[in-house]
């Protein structure tokens, strides 16, 4: 056993914890750099941009590394989001203390004091927190503007930490009567919404708007070849001359009631502002951003029935499909998977055809056992799975489970788990369908929209498990055409009714597939949450600036912070001494965020530069006299750090980016909790079979083996 003493004035634990955050300082801000994570084994290569892939990649063979893991895995999956917040301030915050310590600052002072200074900090800025129906309101009637109506204050007051983008008018799907629906603040009066024309314009209009929805089955509706989607709304100028912006032919319908194959995206005047909403939280993901408004207006009318406006992300799938380019991404009604040549046969013989459908919940393999299997008691098992000469394992198996699903005239099997190979085979030779490796979700999806009840295995099967109303058909892209990449075709499968929505994700490069995915789940988590809390913080730094200035206010308050604990523990006297060191070691924390945030977008060519910026800002809102005041309405104004310069003069339009608030205040709680229990930690033991290898290391003159 090896033993060593890591509470040292360098504290090695810090140190490691600082060197593993540094690696992700890139991530922060709308302008992430990404990175190429190679497999040494495989030489496959994938790009990242998250903090969790890539503390998946990094070899954290130490305790604190482990530790750092866990803490980035633990807000993951809770939130989605925040990871590269957490990551960053671990690095700053493990320097702060660092440079505590080389200051003979105690342990408990630091522990004290800063964990008293950020829950100070956490019930200041509840001031900060806007309610959603406020800021959809806000975002609604101010995102876009004309340029001949834009004020000067609003031609410089630019996002100071985003890249502002033009809003774009998208199509929905609408399947009603015609009829005139007013969108509230963010249409255009008097201009003529034209259905006969489906054109985006890249500019939103003035004041409000009224559109004219057509049924879908009129011949008046214009429709987009090969989508099924109606061209509505906020059109303020027409192109009929462009190749690109051409009246597309009306196309095929389904007779199936919403069979259709997906649309590129929604009406972001539509859906309460939840476009808008969407694109403030999207932190400058643009291709996230419309497939979120078609799943928000899809969602919409089932959420107006439940009484809720949030986002049920348990309906919402994704399949990434390789070969196409980005811009055929769409979201898809129903379930769209992958599926081999063979399989794909085995759909065009199913077209225009409903299928009797079977759930299994668990692998279709003859050696799974499902977790609650108790095997006979008093059996001794000599050969569980005998293979006999001559290759007939497991045929008795296969010719009964076939002859299972044929006698109840099975079309189609979605399995959660795995499926066996020669089994599947068989299936393909039948025309039978399996898809193997189904989310639970999407067997829920089914069951509930067919009325079929899973089964953990064949031999429970009986009448009353089979669904009906299902139907599969080849995925076919934006332009109606049917997709056949080679190995592995996309098809769609759905039933009458259902509300699973597959959000199809298209790339060129196999190296960007798991990056598109990654995006849009933080960008779709981020709408949840913040429909789900309620409310959300304005973004572009506001809400550090204003820790930042509490902590100022703090320094300059006479009294005692920290817990009991600690006061009695050190004398008065010194708690006070060190309460202004510990607490900006807490502020150098977010002063570094901000700086870096601002680097990494191009607002300040150097992080003195953004220093300064954040210090002019801070002077600023003390001078006001409410902090909080001044951080809100530079806000409303179009961003809180903003410098005199604008790297996008042409934009015509000012982006307010929203944090939000749960996921925001957790990643600071979880990112300090770490530093302070690797601070706290005194030593480092090493048990087992290691002795050797630390012996061999450069470190092996600071263990101690017992």
């Amino acid at each position: 056993m090896a033993f060593r003493d890591v509470n040292a004035r360098r504290h090695i634990g810090l140190q490691q914890l600082s060197s593993l955050a540094s690696t992700g300082r890139t991530f922060l801000g709308p302008m992430k750099s990404h990175k190429f994570i190679v497999d040494e084994i495989t030489n496959q290569s994938s790009l990242i941009c998250s903090a969790v892939r890539l503390i998946e990649s990094l070899d954290l063979t130490s305790a604190v590394g482990q530790l750092l893991n866990e803490t980035i895995q633990a807000q993951n999956k809770e939130f989605k989001t925040g990871m590269s917040t957490l990551l960053f301030l671990v690095g700053a915050w493990s320097n702060a203390v660092v440079e505590c310590l080389q200051q003979n600052i105690p342990v408990p002072a630091i522990v004290s004091v800063m964990s008293e200074g950020l829950n100070s900090c956490c019930e200041r800025i509840q001031c900060l927190q806007i309610p959603i129906p406020d800021v959809k309101r806000e975002l609604c009637s101010s995102r876009v503007r004309p340029k001949a109506f834009e004020s000067k204050t609003a031609q410089v007051g630019r996002d100071g930490l985003t890249n502002p983008w033009n809003l774009l008018c998208f199509q929905r799907d609408i399947s009603a009567t015609e009829e005139v629906i007013p969108i509230n603040s963010c249409s255009h009066q008097g201009d003529d919404c034209n259905f006969k024309e489906c054109l985006v314009s890249p500019l939103a209009g003035f004041g409000s708007v009224t559109c004219v929805v057509k049924a879908v089955g009129e011949e008046s509706s214009s429709v987009l070849s090969g989508s099924g989607v109606t061209a509505s709304s906020c059109i303020t100028r027409r192109l009929t001359h462009s190749r690109h912006f051409s009246t597309p032919g009306n196309s095929r319908f389904s007779s199936q009631q919403g069979h259709f194959q997906g649309y590129p995206s929604a009406d972001l005047c539509g859906c309460c502002g939840l476009g808008h909403l969407a694109m403030a939280l999207s932190h400058g993901n643009q291709s996230s951003v419309k497939l979120l408004q078609s799943i928000a207006a899809h969602q919409q009318e089932r959420a107006e029935c439940r009484g809720s406006s949030q986002i049920n992300i348990t309906e919402i799938v994704t399949c990434c499909v390789l070969g196409l380019p980005e811009s055929y991404s769409c979201v898809s009604p129903g379930f769209v998977t992958l599926v081999s040549p063979e399989q794909a046969a085995v759909i065009k013989h199913f077209a225009d055809k409903t299928l009797r459908i079977l759930l299994m919940d668990g692998d279709l393999t003859e050696q799974y056992r499902h977790l609650g299997f108790n095997r006979p008691r008093n059996v001794r098992t000599v050969l569980e799975h005998p293979n006999p000469p001559g290759g007939r394992a497991g045929e008795t198996w296969l010719s009964r489970m076939s002859d299972i699903l044929m006698s109840f005239e099975v079309n189609l099997v979605l399995v959660k788990g795995n499926v066996c190979e020669n089994f599947m085979e068989r299936c393909i030779a039948s025309r039978i369908l399996v898809i193997g490796c189904v989310a639970r979700d999407v067997l829920r999806a089914f069951g509930a929209a067919t009325r079929a009840q899973a089964v953990t295995y064949l031999s429970q099967l009986d009448a009353s498990c089979i669904g009906n109303g299902a139907w599969a058909e080849l995925w076919k892209a934006s332009d109606g055409r049917a997709v056949d990449l080679g190995e592995l075709v996309p098809a769609r499968i759905s039933a009458g009714g259902i509300p699973l929505l597959t959000a199809v994700l298209t790339t060129a490069l196999p190296a960007k597939a798991r990056l598109l995915q990654d995006q849009f789940w933080t960008s779709l988590h981020r709408l949840h949450h913040a429909l789900k809390d309620g409310k959300v913080f304005p973004g572009g730094g506001a809400v550090e600036l204003l820790c930042l200035s509490h902590i100022q206010a703090l320094t300059e308050q006479p009294g005692r912070p920290g817990n009991d604990r600690a006061g009695r523990e050190l004398p008065g006297p010194w708690l006070a001494e060190y309460k202004s060191i510990v607490l900006q070691a807490l502020a150098s924390g977010w002063k570094q965020y901000l700086s870096v945030v601002l680097c990494n977008t191009a607002k300040a060519s150097s992080e003195l530069e953004a220093d300064a910026l954040v210090y002019h800002h801070l002077q600023k809102a003390a001078a006001c006299g409410s902090p909080s005041a001044y951080i809100l309405e530079e806000f409303r104004r179009g961003g809180v750090l903003r410098s005199g310069s604008d790297p996008f003069p042409d934009q015509v339009a000012d982006l307010k980016v929203c944090d939000n608030v749960a996921a925001k205040t957790e990643a600071w709680r979880r990112a300090l909790d770490l530093v302070l229990l690797v601070l706290q930690t005194d030593a480092e033991i090493i048990t087992g079979p290691r002795r050797s290898q630390i012996l061999n290391s450069p470190v092996s003159s600071e263990f101690m083996f017992l």
